[in-house]
């Protein structure tokens, strides 16, 4: 199969151990990464083996906390929930946030790993769902934990404070906000820069990134439109919902086509409908729920008040018995990149990955509460990790077919270089912030 030379850049060395193959100015603390791998191995795979959903994260946390306080960091865990909240502090310096998130997802795994997860785990409402590490969210900490090992282990390298945090219920929007309001910045130092890394579907041994804004915003939004239930022979008594839902459905698609500059990217999805439960029954109800995406602030609040008046106007125009009710049950702000210490980290992390190991990437429309943490005021950055095999993904390009991707039960990282680059990426960003001797 013949590869473009697009393609071939993406293909790193596989004579080092892993595939990853370093650059000339490897920063010395690296050395030790061998030495630790396999430690860092089964950690991975036993968080891949033992999931937790949304802020029911109370083993895994329990985990990286235990860890961190072996190497020496100061640690208080239940902060926002089941947050970690760690603290290495090595003389006079900048104080550098690192961010790993802990929680799983409701998915059942579907990769047939020897380490694959079989875990069961009942949601908010209680009821049951297998759960799969399908985000990453494994290899995030791993990583973290990997950085923290290297950077305890060589203290006279660098000088100034590292605040690490294992972050629960990102999945749901919530565990930066709930850290952030139990004090977060305030019983803790505030930094001065914040890092994370995120897996992606590009190749493992590689880095992508995104100044500016790079994820979305994303908001969950529950209709309930009011109508008049009755027989279906005999309509004209009833105020139909499901005609009503119809109309604020296709309605609702203006917001986007006409009222929205064309140039400013946005997303309106109504992905589920509820109402009735006979052919012959008009009911009283109809329930939507919306996922709602876009990046700038005024775009996202033109969206959420266009829901609002569209709904009410149907409504009105249907003769409902009353207004709708209108619910943002989650909410994350769009994630943008300072587009300096972008910058700043990609020549960093480029002297030891090599300069072809690292793409710009455009913006997706996921969404990440890593953003909370920039809109507290702290320059930010999100760098994403490639986590597939090399030639599969060389493969999968050429052909055109897709990957398994985030959230697929399918998702399955090239472990052990996925793991490598993110330690050295993670841990290239800490010492490029972070003073030196």
């Amino acid at each position: 199969m013949k590869i473009s030379p697009l393609l071939s850049l993406l293909l790193i060395s596989l004579a080092a151990p892993g595939g990853l193959a370093l650059a000339a100015e490897t920063p010395p603390v690296l050395g030790g990464l061998d030495a630790i791998y396999p430690e860092l191995d089964a950690l991975y795979r036993d968080l891949h083996q033992t999931p937790e959903l949304s802020n029911q994260e109370a083993k895994t946390a329990a985990k990286l906390a235990g860890r961190l306080r072996k190497l020496g960091f100061e640690v208080t865990s239940k902060v926002g929930g089941h947050g970690v909240v760690a603290l290495l502090r090595n003389g006079q310096g900048p104080t550098v946030m690192l961010r790993a998130d802990m929680d799983a997802l409701p998915v059942e795994e579907k990769t047939g790993l020897p380490y694959a997860s079989k875990q069961k785990a009942k949601d908010a409402a209680g009821a049951t769902h297998p759960a799969m590490h399908a985000c990453g969210h494994d290899v995030h900490m791993t990583s973290l934990l990997g950085t923290a090992t290297l950077l305890a282990r060589s203290k006279d390298r660098w000088r100034g404070t590292l605040l690490l945090v294992g972050q629960p219920a990102e999945e749901v929007g919530a565990g930066a906000r709930q850290m952030l309001q139990d004090g977060l910045f305030k019983r803790f130092p505030k930094p001065d820069f914040a890092v994370a890394l995120h897996v992606n579907t590009a190749a493992a041994g590689t880095v992508e990134f995104t100044p500016g804004y790079a994820m979305a915003s994303v908001d969950s939004v529950e209709v309930t439109l009011h109508g008049k239930g009755g027989h279906g022979a005999y309509p004209h008594t009833t105020v139909d919902p499901v005609v009503m839902a119809a109309r604020v459905v296709l309605s609702l698609q203006t917001l986007v086509s006409r009222e929205k500059n064309p140039l400013e990217p946005a997303v309106v999805t109504v992905g589920s409908i509820h109402g009735g439960a006979k052919h012959n029954i008009i009911p009283d109800d109809v329930k939507l729920h919306l996922s709602v995406r876009s990046y700038k602030p005024e775009v996202r609040k033109a969206l959420l008040d266009g829901i609002e008046r569209i709904a009410k106007a149907e409504a009105m125009a249907s003769g409902a018995p009353r207004p709708p009710d209108i619910a943002i049950t989650e909410g994350t702000p769009s994630t943008f990149n300072d587009p300096a210490l972008t910058r700043r980290l990609v020549g960093a992390v480029s002297r030891v990955l090599g300069e072809k190991n690292l793409q710009e990437a455009p913006p997706v429309m996921g969404g990440e509460d890593f953003s909370e943490y920039g809109r507290a005021g702290v320059p930010a950055v999100m760098l994403w990790l490639g986590s597939t095999e090399p030639r599969q993904y060389a493969q999968a390009m050429a052909a055109g077919t897709a990957l398994p991707s985030m959230h697929s039960p399918l998702f399955a990282p090239d472990r052990e270089r996925t793991l490598r680059t993110g330690v050295t990426t993670l841990t290239t960003a800490a010492l490029e912030l972070l003073d030196k001797p």
